[in-house]
């Protein structure tokens, strides 16, 4: 399989594709500075500069061309204001979304959050943040590509366990992010997995045993 992953510079993106690498499939890194391309050459992805931020969708198109599949795994971080929560994790996914309808791909995976599937209103970075979540799964979930949302619990940088829980109903639980990119790189080959919004927290099921029960 060949992979695009957006953000392929970020924590998640980078184990996922040495995961993804490792297992023989081809992967692209979309990174928007050319300093973390070594970074991204050393999981065994190919670096690919692409702004989802700031290009339109032609130039993204061009970069995730060929590309069986995409995953988003862009953000515009904790530390970024409101106007940047909009416009990389609402308008990023949903330009990535375009440029795949654009080129043929698709599969599409996009990894969200828990608390988007009910975002608090107001102007809070943290209520934008899922508010931008909620619209970017919207978009992606009324598209016509094969595309399945995860969203996971609060992050930590533990080892992974290899062990989770995956619901279709909302919980919340810590979870890896060794276990995230695990859970990541099982769902991207599955069809069983296409048209499928799932949690995921810190669990006692190996992943693909935890995969089965929400497929």
């Amino acid at each position: 399989m060949d992979v695009a992953i957006a953000g392929g510079h970020g924590k998640i993106a980078r184990r996922l594709a040495s995961l993804l690498a490792a297992r023989g499939d081809q992967v692209r890194g979309l990174i928007r500075n050319s300093n973390h391309a070594a970074a991204v050459r050393a999981t065994g992805a190919e670096p690919v500069q692409c702004d989802l931020e700031h290009d339109d969708v032609a130039v993204i198109a061009e970069a995730i061309e060929g590309a069986d599949a995409v995953v988003f795994a862009a953000g515009a971080g904790p530390g970024s204001g409101t106007a940047r929560k909009l416009t990389m994790d609402r308008d990023g996914a949903i330009k990535l979304l375009d440029a795949a309808r654009a080129v043929g791909t698709q599969r599409y995976v996009i990894i969200s959050s828990i608390g988007a599937e009910s975002p608090p209103p107001g102007d809070e970075p943290f209520s934008v943040y899922l508010q931008a979540k909620a619209a970017a799964d919207a978009a992606v979930a009324a598209s016509d590509r094969d595309w399945t949302i995860v969203r996971p619990g609060p992050l930590i940088d533990d080892p992974g366990t290899g062990r989770v829980r995956l619901a279709t109903e909302p919980f919340r639980a810590d979870v890896t992010r060794d276990d995230v990119a695990a859970v990541l790189a099982a769902v991207l080959p599955e069809q069983r997995a296409h048209g499928v919004t799932m949690y995921l927290g810190g669990g006692d099921d190996p992943v693909e045993q935890a995969l089965e029960a929400v497929t």
